[in-house]
């Protein structure tokens, strides 16, 4: 089954999007009548929101770990622990654990050999092919007790919707939707794979993520592209990295690397499920005790040391490729929860919100020099100091010159004129009327509440957010605009277009 996985572009969601709920529909007192938080003793936090539209409920579970916690070496082991988490557990997806459970540990000393012989200074070549060999074996020893999609079809025979999970560079998020009188099935099947989950199949997943680091990034020139900007852009902190992994690590790490990392990172204290539906806090928490509240506690993990330094010096990178022209320009800024974060929601939606935006009006519609632009406030995460970027795709013919040229006129437009009222006063209604007409079912108001509950510490930040938008000023806008966007600060990334080499010909008849 595929899994939604937010990459690239597709993950930069402005929080305005993410607050596109039915939320500001009501005020928050009367919503904290029906939302309850509960720390279990372990440390899990659960947030459930009585919501009796349908005598259903969604939950999101967001552990707090992605592509940022991942050190060289280990490059895209947050990805693949999400791809792990649906392959079952002891009483889940084998037909005997205990004779899986001593193939697995052969499997894993069978791979550790081969690994060693492989990455040895002067490998043996016909020994790194025995082992090899010996390791295939194990694999096909293991991959009897398997029971494939069981967790899948536990929760689909039940009525479940909407399995599935994401990792991004600042979190990994599970989530489905069941009938409201499956409630103890959610709460075995979510507990049991954070309780014990086992790492089968571990090396043919791992085949198929790097699959998907092929089809996504290496053969994709836009993929390509961004892993090569991001690279340029920052030099420690582990934004750089690519959620999908560096293909040599995809290559090397192992499943012990898998049960390290789950033991460092998915430790109840730093996990949070919200829950919204037909269901009560007094109805459910018992069975959460019973089931959650088996899961021994772990000490949360460490926050990341690791801080960007300031910029000093405008960073270009030029890609030659035999596709379409794109350019990419980015600024470093603060994280999400920045105060300044409702002044880029309104620079993004002023630059970029649909057809009235600037960058529209001005590269599309009127000089007709790109097919496609945009801004996102940002990239390629929210949680630490991230970029605000401006992209664009030039039209036929055009090259980047002219596309840069248009974008850092609008840029400087907001440094030495004050936005209109009515500029200012669109975004702020587009946002409230975001707020009551956007997702308007259990799924996507899990999503936003436990989000905010898991960077803010309070999902009540959902509401106050809307108020802090309200307070956005023409000046605020001048003043972020001319503190940031700001060569030194920038970090230029265009594929050019050169024409693709052509196969040698073949030799005329008789030659």
């Amino acid at each position: 089954m595929a899994r939604f996985n937010w990459r690239g572009l597709v993950l930069i969601i402005p929080l305005i999007a993410l607050l596109a709920t039915p939320l500001a529909a009501q005020d928050l007192a009367s919503f904290e009548e029906r939302t309850s938080t509960h720390v279990l003793d372990n440390g899990w936090t659960f947030v459930i929101v009585n919501r009796s539209v349908a005598p259903v409920f969604s939950y999101a579970t967001f552990a707090d770990v992605g592509g940022a916690q991942e050190v060289p070496g280990i490059t895209g082991l947050a990805h693949m622990f999400e791809h792990m988490a649906f392959k079952g557990t002891p009483n889940i997806g084998t037909t005997d654990y205990q004779a899986e459970k001593v193939a697995l540990a052969e499997l894993e000393d069978a791979y550790h050999a081969y690994q060693i012989a492989r990455t040895a200074v002067s490998p043996d070549q016909d020994q790194v092919a025995a082992l090899l060999a010996a390791f295939e074996d194990k694999q096909e020893e293991a991959a009897q007790y398997v029971v494939a999609n069981e967790f899948d079809e536990a929760l689909s025979r039940q009525g479940g919707t909407g399995l599935n999970a994401f990792t991004n560079s600042d979190a990994t998020g599970y989530f489905f939707s069941l009938p409201s009188n499956r409630f103890e099935l959610f709460a075995f099947l979510e507990s049991e794979r954070f309780l014990h989950p086992v790492f089968r199949e571990f090396y043919k997943e791992r085949d198929v993520v790097q699959e998907e680091r092929r089809l996504r990034t290496e053969s994709n020139p836009i993929g390509r592209m961004i892993e090569q900007f991001l690279a340029t852009a920052y030099v420690a902190h582990p934004y750089k990295q690519p959620v999908v992994g560096y293909m040599s690590d995809l290559q090397s790490f192992t499943a012990t690397d898998a049960q390290q990392f789950f033991d460092d990172y998915y430790g109840p204290s730093n996990l949070t499920t919200v829950i919204v539906g037909d269901v009560t806090a007094e109805e459910v928490l018992p069975t959460i005790e019973q089931y959650f509240g088996r899961i021994p506690a772990r000490s949360k993990p460490e926050a990341l040391r690791t801080v960007e330094p300031p910029q000093i010096a405008e960073k270009i990178l030029i890609m030659e490729d035999p596709s379409q022209p794109v350019y990419i320009e980015g600024y470093h800024k603060p994280a999400a929860t920045d105060a300044d974060q409702p002044v880029w929601d309104a620079i993004d939606d002023i630059l970029s919100g649909g057809r009235a935006s600037r960058l529209y009006r001005s590269l599309v519609e009127e000089k007709k020099i790109a097919a496609q632009v945009g801004s996102f406030a940002s990239f390629p995460g929210s949680k630490y100091p991230t970029m605000w970027i401006a992209f664009a795709i030039p039209s036929k013919d055009i090259g980047n010159e002219q596309v840069q040229a248009a974008i850092r006129e609008e840029i400087e437009r907001l440094k030495t004129e004050l936005v209109s009222e009515d500029e200012l006063e669109r975004f702020k209604t587009k946002a409230r009327a975001g707020l009551i007409r956007g997702l308007r079912d259990n799924q996507g108001m899990a999503f936003q509440l436990v989000q905010f509950q898991t960077w803010h510490g309070d999902w009540r930040e959902a509401f106050r957010y809307i108020d802090r938008i309200d307070q956005v000023t023409a000046e605020d806008i001048q003043r972020v605009v001319n503190e940031t966007l700001v060569p030194s600060n920038r970090t230029v990334g265009m594929i050019n277009t050169v024409q693709a080499e052509q196969p040698e010909a073949d030799a005329e008849e008789g030659a």
